[in-house]
């Protein structure tokens, strides 16, 4: 009797100590006063390094632009290059960060979660504010520009279907010359139609400035982008395990939206400025650059993988693109309606309910 006794006494005090170890990891979960002070510190600078990131890109843009016209460079190069290629800067810092770090997710998650966002959630808004004229260029030009980046992309996804010897997938830096290439044909179609209509793409003139406000500019920005990189990138990695979500997840929803505030604030108040070229013409560019110059440019300093699942979530951006194009189409020519733009916003909360689901 004693035997079987002694034995139920371990069994019990076996339960009792999974039971309690089980129940520290909920209040663990759960409490505020037991995370560690660490995860508080990444969440701190996970927010502060999108902020970092966005007057970061600022900055740089400024001082860049103002050095380049002190060298004697015309606007219009300025415009075209140093203003176009600096809203992206804040991916593009993400994804260098993420790609050295091996957080494909984040790349990812970053880049099509942006393009993404930019058509379903940023026309949405812009479409419910004012109806949308459109450029005849913008709609035969620049959105299949935008719909070939991503086929492109869904190409080097699709490798391993079709030819075996790519059982890993990875973005190489042929893959990414490549994609810089296509960069190099977008410029050239932009300056070509910037020269033809001696339109400006940039929203601001270019300031002169003293040599120390540039140089401050210059440093200070390019710090605010390391910092922002480094933290952000950090941050969504912590939040991610923390909740048990996919770095991909965090990427596509928090962050996405944090790196296209930008795109959004320009949009909205050139929209209410009646300039929506410059709004549509940054939103458009700005999947076209995220493709071509962010993916190509961090998978040349640091190639990585292909999530299995992200052919998904090219699919998805492919079909907003398309669905931008024939919207071009539908009711009035080259215009995005408001029952549209209704449309765009319920295709993002769709997508997503969607990223959820999957985790």
């Amino acid at each position: 009797g004693t035997g079987h006794g002694g034995e139920k006494t371990t069994h019990f005090t076996e339960y009792l100590r999974i039971f309690t170890r089980s129940a520290k990891l909920d209040l663990t979960l759960w409490s505020p006063f037991n995370y560690s002070r660490e995860i508080y510190v990444d969440y701190f600078l996970f927010f502060i390094g999108l902020i970092l990131l966005v007057k970061g890109a600022d900055w740089l843009v400024k001082g860049a632009s103002s050095l380049a016209d002190k060298a004697g460079v015309p606007q219009l190069a300025i415009g075209l290059t140093i203003v176009a290629l600096g809203t992206s800067l804040p991916e593009l810092m993400v994804s260098i960060f993420a790609a050295t770090k091996g957080n494909e997710g984040i790349i990812f998650g970053n880049i099509i979660g942006s393009c993404t966002t930019n058509i379903l959630l940023i026309f949405g808004i812009i479409a419910l504010l004012t109806r949308l004229k459109v450029r005849n260029s913008t709609t035969w030009k620049e959105i299949p520009f935008a719909f070939l980046a991503a086929l492109l992309l869904f190409f080097f996804a699709l490798r391993p279907l079709i030819d075996n010897m790519h059982s890993i997938n990875v973005l190489s830096r042929v893959d990414g010359i490549i994609l810089l290439l296509f960069l190099a044909i977008f410029l050239y179609y932009v300056f070509e139609l910037a020269r033809e209509n001696r339109v400006f793409l940039t929203e601001k003139d270019i300031k002169p400035r003293p040599v120390t406000s540039i140089v401050l500019l210059v440093l200070g920005g390019s710090a605010c982008l390391y910092l922002g990189g480094e933290w952000s990138v950090r941050g969504a990695v912590t939040i991610a395990s923390f909740l048990g979500m996919s770095d991909f997840l965090i990427s596509a929803t928090i962050v996405a939206v944090g790196t296209s505030l930008p795109e959004l604030v320009l949009a909205v108040t050139a929209t209410l400025k009646n300039d929506s070229d410059i709004a549509i013409g940054n939103i458009i560019g700005s999947n076209i650059l995220n493709i071509f110059w962010v993916l190509g440019l961090t998978s040349v300093v640091s190639p990585f993988e292909f999530p299995s699942f992200i052919k998904v979530d090219i699919i998805l951006l492919l079909a907003a693109t398309t669905f931008l194009f024939i919207f071009m189409f539908t009711s009035r020519k080259h215009e995005l309606d408001r029952w549209e733009g209704m449309i765009f916003l319920a295709g993002y909360a769709g997508y997503i309910t969607f990223l959820f689901w999957r985790g």
